[in-house]
C-alpha cells in the first residue's frame, strides 16, 4: 500500500520548485494532488506531469494573498476529489532588498503571500482537514525564521519565523481530532528562486554548510511525503530543520 493511497491533497506554489517536487512525490505514493500556483500555466504542466506518469492530478490557478482566491482554490480541490486532506503551504516569494531599501509595499507584499497566504489557506481548509480525522498541515519555512537570514531579506526571515509560530497554534487547534501541523525550514536548496541570487551569495551559502552544497527540493519532498503519512501520526507542532548542517538546533 502506498503512504498516501487515495489521499487529496492541495499544494500550494506547486508550479515550480520544491512545490512541484513535493506534488510529484505525493502523486508518485497515491495521492490525488490539487497543484495550485499563482502561475496557472506552470500548475498545468506539473499536473500533465503527474498523469502522464498515471498520477491524479488537477492544476489551480491560486493568489494566496487574496481569500476570494484561496476559498475557490479549496472549493474546486473538493468538488474534484470529494474532499480535502492534506494542505501544503509552500507558496512563498524571498526578496534580498536589504533593510534600508524595503518599501512598506515591498513588507506588505512578502507578508501578505508569505504568512497571510498560509494563514488564509489553513483557514479554509480547516473545516476539511478536521472532518477527515487525520488531517495534514505542513508548512514550508526556512532556516531564515529559525536563525534569521544569511542572505535574504529581514522581511523575509520575518514571514517565516511568523509560520513556524503559527504552526504550532494549528497544532493544537487540529490536535483533538487526529490532525497534525508541522513545519519543515529547509537550509538553501537548488531551486529556480535561488538560481537567481547572484553567484556570490551562493557560494556564501555553499562555504557555510558542512555538507558543501545546496540542498535539493527531493529531499525536502521526502519530509513532507514523512510528515503527511500515517507514520507521522505522533508528531505534531515540530520543526524539521533540512539545512545540510549549516544550523544545527
Amino acid at each position: 500500500m502506498q503512504p498516501l493511497e487515495n489521499r487529496v491533497a492541495l499544494i500550494t506554489g506547486a508550479g515550480s520548485g520544491l512545490g512541484r517536487a513535493i506534488a510529484l512525490a505525493f502523486a508518485r505514493e497515491g495521492a490525488a494532488v490539487a497543484v495550485a500556483d499563482l502561475n496557472r500555466a506552470a500548475a498545468g504542466r506539473v499536473a500533465d506531469e503527474i498523469t502522464a506518469g498515471g498520477g491524479r492530478a488537477t492544476p489551480l490557478a491560486l493568489d494566496v494573498s487574496q481569500p476570494e482566491s484561496v476559498a475557490a482554490a479549496v472549493s474546486e480541490t473538493v468538488a474534484t476529489w470529494g474532499r480535502l486532506e492534506i494542505l501544503v503551504n509552500n507558496a512563498g516569494i524571498c526578496p534580498l532588498t536589504s533593510l534600508a531599501d524595503i518599501s512598506l509595499d515591498e513588507w506588505n507584499r512578502v507578508l501578505a503571500v508569505n504568512l497571510t497566504g498560509a494563514f488564509l489557506c489553513s483557514q479554509a481548509a480547516f473545516p476539511h482537514l478536521g472532518a477527515c480525522g487525520h488531517g495534514r498541515i505542513i508548512n514550508i519555512a526556512s532556516l531564515a525564521g529559525r536563525t534569521g537570514g544569511v542572505t535574504v531579506g529581514l522581511h523575509y526571515s520575518a514571514s517565516k519565523g511568523g509560520l513556524i509560530s503559527m504552526t504550532k497554534v494549528l497544532a493544537k487547534l487540529l490536535a483533538p481530532s487526529g490532525g497534525t501541523a508541522n513545519c519543515i525550514a529547509p537550509g538553501p536548496l537548488e531551486t529556480p528562486m535561488t538560481a537567481e541570487w547572484p553567484e556570490a551569495n551562493r557560494d556564501l551559502l555553499r562555504r557555510q554548510i558542512p555538507l558543501g552544497r545546496l540542498g535539493q527540493p527531493e529531499e525536502v519532498a521526502a519530509a513532507a511525503l514523512y510528515l503527511a503519512s500515517d507514520a507521522a501520526a505522533f508528531v505534531t507542532g515540530a520543526t524539521l530543520d533540512i539545512n545540510g548542517g549549516i544550523a544545527m538546533l
